[in-house]
């Protein structure tokens, strides 16, 4: 079994004009990093012109399908009945997306597969943490 599971979605750029922008985005979960969802958007859709990706917890992710959460650089909420609003907040300003609320609960559905909520301190290794957390020096 893959310990990493890929998704392809259709992200829609919420943007100041009436119509948003169509984007390919990927959603990544490793069971090497059992807490961690990533979105990865490709250059063509970011101001710098080099793909962005943005980590934050699968926890919020999943809380966020049903109700606001998140208080960070990273926040999540239901939109309408089949759209959930991601929103990543940096220094250069506010990036919201919608993407459909089913492909998000297809892919958290086959990340708990591959860990199931509750589990996910059974695929930590700590060592490899505290390795690079320490820079190399264990």
């Amino acid at each position: 079994m893959s310990s990493v599971i890929e998704q392809s979605v259709q992200a829609r750029m919420v943007a100041s004009a009436p119509r948003m922008e169509t984007l390919p985005a990927t959603l990544s979960y490793d069971r090497g990093d059992p807490f961690a969802v990533r979105i990865a958007f490709p250059a063509r859709a970011t101001l710098e012109g080099t793909e962005v990706a943005w980590e934050f917890s699968r926890e919020l992710l999943a809380r966020g399908l049903d109700g606001p959460a998140g208080l960070g650089d990273v926040r999540v909420r239901p939109f309408g009945f089949d759209r959930t609003v991601l929103e990543f907040h940096a220094h250069e300003g506010v990036a919201m997306v919608h993407v459909r609320t089913s492909e998000l609960r297809h892919f958290l559905g086959r990340a708990q597969n591959l860990v199931p909520e509750g589990e996910e301190h059974r695929f930590l290794d700590l060592d490899r943490s505290l390795t690079e957390l320490l820079g190399g020096a264990c």
